[in-house]
């Protein structure tokens, strides 16, 4: 076992021995180690590579064959599927061609005139910084503390006092081509370098094997954090030390929730964004210091930093102990500081645009600073927003390292546009597939660990809405939680008769997503009894659960939504024994006929803020549906005379399609409102196969 302090040694010798002598699959395992620590490179940041021995399948000759991980990949969850593989013979024959730094767009095109493997995924811009090189594994990492070396004033003077002769430095250079050929020219000039600094960007290092490219990385990165960590001990301070003092924990968690709605409302100008939240203490101390105001607007330095969180953040002027509660009021403080930035980027792109540049992208801020609070970002989708705050967080690694060691430089502006508005980026982004019909969209449903409102959540993520799924089981959430993918949903236990649960739902929300765009009030239950049974405890449950819970819900939500700007649903989930006078049932058909109206009470009210109020009404739900599995099924089969084993079959006969009504069903009502009828308030939808008693006209 190797010992190092400031990266994670995670190569497993027994996982090794099972891979063989598989050096494609060696080079994947690699690759995921590396990228599982954000210290050594962010989602989506560098590139590894390994060359083997094949069979040209035209010629049966041995060729070597180039493996790297491709366009748009991350080399923490790569797999053989998201990996190039080319001649690299072929590939270096591309410099006979090659006609200087004018003919780098063509040059990516050519990558695919040297695909060995048919299936290649896409070559990436860095294909020939890893092919005009002769070593068979290579990595190409971006660790905080090789960036931070690499940003700093003198770097090259920086690299040679760290490790003498045994590194390389190239200056900055665009991707492309071109940086290949400077590679392959250090490595000519200086023989028998364990690796290469790049300039503002990055790091190379290489091995014969797998395990000595790792090794190699790990030392490389290991000895660049020691160098800095004793800099920062000689100085005594990063960013020049603390100006501000955070807030506690909870009231950070307080401010960020109250002020993200308006945060999300004004940076969605353009475009609906999602947000996150980190108050890290790595984050505390740079927005807090002496040295934000005077770092943060120089912007960030790895091209990968900035294509993700624009070249700088938004500072907020806001006091951290600020009053929040009067939205108004700090909306007149935000939206200047927001219009000044939009319009300082116009000026940035104004300035640096070339006749073939794309349109100008959202002007908004993703990355924005609440000193003594925390950082919030937005963007499409929240993997998007998350990654972007990582990203962020790896600058200012960057900045506390190379202020340490001399002091932090940033790539200039025209380079920095040259890279955010790349034709070859544009291109990237115009191929990413059209987005679903929920995404940008957020949702809270309340019952949402089984039954109907498991089934609506299911529904809502595959259409690409984040949801915050609530329930009182605590048991039953965490296991809803669990069959979602990681950043699609978060759980929160909410009972919705409680204000203060509901409440910290709601901040959930805000801190997990930004805001909240859809309510599905779907939490109930049911209580069959004639009028001599039903006890006053039972109607208070019923009232409360399903009445003043949809009032709660509605309350708390649409603050925020007011706070956002830009509308929104509720969708409250009642019953066709709203509309219908069945035998024992008054507790419930009249607590179900409460929503009913209230809903329309709020549709009228809530029309001129956009947001929409309309109700789904089920009926004979029994397959799936959590309150069949008590006294409700017995109070229904001893009200209609059947055993309780004939329920389904009952209510799938006595509606006028003769179907079964699954939850399933229920959900694609809600989505016909929240994905579909977007000019609809105030309206029902009856999923129950057709029940005329049940008509609402």
């Amino acid at each position: 076992m190797k010992n190092f302090k400031y990266v994670d040694y995670l190569w497993d010798e027994k996982e090794a021995a099972k891979l063989g002598d598989d050096q494609i699959a060696l080079f994947l395992y690699r690759s995921n180690l590396l990228g599982s620590d954000l210290r050594i490179t962010n989602y989506g940041g560098g590139n590894t590579s390994c060359k083997t021995i094949e069979e040209d399948p035209l010629t049966n000759e041995e060729v070597e064959v180039m493996w790297v991980k491709g366009s748009g990949g991350d080399i923490g969850t790569l797999t053989r599927q998201g990996i190039a593989g080319l001649y690299t013979n072929r590939l270096r024959n591309l410099k006979n061609v090659y006609k200087g730094l004018a003919d780098e767009d063509r040059m990516v095109g050519l990558f695919n005139h040297c695909i060995y493997d048919l299936n290649s995924k896409a070559p990436s811009i860095d294909t020939p910084l890893h092919g005009l090189l002769p070593f068979k594994h290579i990595d190409h990492l971006h660790p905080d503390a090789l960036i931070a070396i690499a940003a700093a004033e003198n770097s090259e003077n920086v690299t040679k006092e760290i490790w003498g002769d045994t590194m390389g430095w190239v200056a900055w250079q665009r991707p492309g081509f071109d940086l290949g050929l400077q590679l392959e020219k250090c490595l000519k000039n200086n023989p028998g370098i364990r690796g290469i600094v790049l300039g503002s960007h990055g790091l190379f290092t290489w091995g014969d094997t797998s395990y000595e490219c790792y090794i190699n990385s790990l030392e490389v990165i290991e000895k660049a954090s020691e160098y800095i960590e004793k800099k920062i001990k000689e100085n005594g301070s990063v960013f020049g030390g603390q100006k501000l003092k955070s807030l506690p924990a909870e009231q950070r968690a307080q401010q960020a929730a109250s002020l993200m709605p308006m945060l999300r409302g004004l940076a969605s100008s353009q475009n609906r964004m999602i947000g996150h939240f980190t108050d890290s203490s790595t984050v505390l101390e740079f927005i807090n210091s002496y040295d934000l105001n005077k770092l943060a607007p120089m912007g960030t330095s790895c091209p990968d930093h900035f294509l993700r969180t624009k070249i700088k953040p938004l500072i907020l002027d806001l006091n951290p102990h600020e009053d929040l509660s009067n939205t108004e009021t700090i909306l007149s403080k935000l939206e200047p500081l927001f219009k000044a930035y939009r319009q300082e980027y116009g000026e940035y792109y104004d300035s640096c645009r070339h006749p073939n540049s794309p349109a100008m992208r959202d002007p908004n801020p993703v990355i924005i600073i609440y000193p003594g609070v925390g950082m919030f970002s937005f963007a499409k989708n929240k993997q998007t927003t998350r990654v972007a705050s990582e990203f962020y967080i790896n600058a200012i690694n960057v900045m506390r390292g190379s202020e340490a060691i001399t002091s932090y430089t940033s790539l200039p502006r025209q380079e920095a546009f040259d890279i955010e508005y790349w034709l070859l980026e544009e291109a990237k982004l115009q191929r990413m597939p059209k987005e679903q019909p929920l995404s940008r969209k957020v949702a809270i449903v309340t019952g949402a660990a089984g039954g109907i409102g498991k089934a609506i959540a299911d529904k809502l993520v595959a259409e690409g809405a984040n949801v915050i799924l609530t329930d009182v089981s605590e048991d039953a959430l965490n296991e809803a939680v669990k069959t979602y993918k990681k950043d699609q949903v978060t759980g929160v236990i909410c009972d919705v008769t409680v204000e203060d649960s509901i409440s910290k739902a709601y901040k959930q929300a805000c801190l997990a997503f930004g805001g909240v765009d859809i309510i599905i009030h779907s939490a109930g239950l049911a209580i069959s009894k004639p009028l001599a049974e039903t006890t006053i405890k039972d109607w208070d449950l019923l009232q409360n659960v399903l009445v003043k819970g949809q009032f709660l819900m509605a309350q708390e939500g649409v603050a925020i939504m007011r706070k956002q700007g830009f509308g929104g649903d509720i969708i409250n989930i009642a019953s066709k024994n709203g509309l219908v006078s069945g035998p024992n049932n008054v507790g419930y058909g009249t607590a179900k006929a409460a929503q009913q109206h209230m809903t329309r009470l709020l549709a009228a009210e809530l029309g001129p803020d956009k947001i929409r109020v309309n109700t789904v009404n089920p009926d004979g739900v029994i397959v799936g549906s959590k309150i069949w599995e008590g006294s409700w099924a017995e109070g229904r089969a001893k009200a209609y005379g059947i055993d309780v084993k004939d329920l389904p079959a009952h209510y799938a006969k006595r509606n006028l399609l003769n179907e079964i009504i699954l939850p399933q069903d229920i959900a694609q009502g809600v989505f016909a409102f929240v994905g579909i009828l977007d000019k609809s308030t105030g309206n029902t939808i009856n999923v129950d196969g057709g029940m005329a008693n049940a008509f609402v006209r």
